[in-house]
């Protein structure tokens, strides 16, 4: 495997498959199935959920709620996700960790660095719930930091599209991607890659950051593999 250690970072909404709201079931057993095979080579895999299909925080100002009342729920949102996926990676057979940021000890663990790098070192596939514990930053800000902390080898963002374009590739059919981009192109081009706390982070750290579509089937596999699968971002 070209990687060794990773960090997945997946979005609320791609767990809403054909759903309006909420999780639907088969993509929830899509993801454990794909995390699956790359754990089964080995792979120490640590993954980072976002909310957006329950709640997002950004939301609350339109509710009239209070902008970090908001992101706290929107945090609360991310540990039902992640509850979720434990459960349909322990049906996998796959030995789990849940670490919250914000501590619920009768569900899952606090986050505690040396701890959750004892775990995958073990083989435990570690989950990290309720982004940083903190309001205004996003779970890409999490997924970041997290990797930086547990020192994982690249970030690996799960989405519905097959990497970073141009413009948006559902919008306008003659969107052109990008195999490879560095950091500072990415600033240059205005890309959407990640917010930008999040990138600045994996620029500063040198991580390199890689977008791929979650949705097809062993594209997790055969990137880690080592194979071209979607967009690198390098410096």
């Amino acid at each position: 495997m070209k990687y060794k250690r990773i960090l997945l970072k997946l979005s609320g909404e791609a767990l809403l498959g054909k759903k309006k709201f909420g999780i639907d079931p088969d993509m929830l057993q899509l993801y454990a199935g794909e995390i699956k095979k790359v754990a089964e080579k080995g792979v120490q895999v640590a993954v980072v959920i976002g909310g957006g299909n329950i709640f997002r925080g950004e939301d609350a100002v339109e509710a009239g709620i209070d902008r970090a009342q908001g992101d706290y729920m929107g945090m609360l949102s991310t540990l039902m996700n992640a509850i979720a996926l434990q459960s349909a990676l322990e049906k996998e057979g796959l030995f789990t960790r849940l670490m919250s940021a914000i501590k619920i000890e009768e569900v899952c663990e606090p986050f505690i660095r040396r701890r959750a790098v004892r775990h995958l070192e073990k083989g435990r596939l570690v989950i990290f719930g309720a982004g940083l514990g903190s309001p205004y930053f996003t779970t890409d800000s999490a997924a970041s930091l997290r990797a930086i902390e547990i020192g994982a080898d690249v970030v690996l963002k799960g989405t519905r599209v097959d990497g970073i374009y141009n413009a948006d590739p559902e919008k306008d059919p003659m969107a052109i991607r990008y195999n490879n981009i560095s950091f500072d192109e990415v600033y240059k081009k205005g890309l959407n890659v990640m917010d930008m706390t999040a990138f600045t982070l994996c620029k500063e750290n040198e991580l390199p950051i890689i977008v791929f579509d979650m949705n097809k089937p062993d594209n997790l596999l055969r990137l880690v593999s080592g194979e071209e699968v979607g967009t690198l971002v390098t410096m």
